[in-house]
């Protein structure tokens, strides 16, 4: 994935049930991201059009999955899998042991996704934020 991405992608995630988009995901923000993580998130593309989209990146330390989405046309055939496997592997060949995520306990088709990937639910945890600017 790159900056170029960003118009085709946020519409994707943007259409996708369970993928919270926010001002936080701007195109500046996604930019600045994927500069800092340039080699961990993917497109999936078919006739010339974005399908799915995983944003995937790391601090050094751990890897994080924030936003992962298969057009609704595409899904069941096997694009998430491909991108989550990718978006792991070059985590993983970049040192990282261990990759999370957070997903809405309500979306229920991308937590059943994530459970086939292997990701287990941790109920020993709260995930807390804090808006430092509005």
């Amino acid at each position: 994935m790159t900056a170029d991405d960003y118009d085709s992608v946020a519409k994707l995630w943007t259409n996708a049930s369970g993928v919270g988009v926010n001002p936080d995901d701007s195109k500046e923000n996604i930019s600045k991201y994927l500069q800092r993580n340039p080699n961990t998130s993917f497109v999936a593309v078919e006739n010339g059009e974005i399908v799915g989209a995983i944003l995937a990146g790391h601090d050094g330390y751990r890897g994080f999955i924030h936003h992962t989405a298969v057009s609704a046309s595409h899904r069941g055939t096997g694009i998430g899998t491909k991108l989550v496997n990718a978006a792991v592997d070059a985590i993983r060949n970049e040192g990282i042991n261990k990759v999370v995520l957070v997903a809405f306990k309500t979306n229920t088709l991308g937590n059943n996704f994530w459970e086939k990937q292997g990701f287990a639910v941790r109920e020993d945890l709260y995930y807390r934020d804090l808006r430092i600017n509005n």
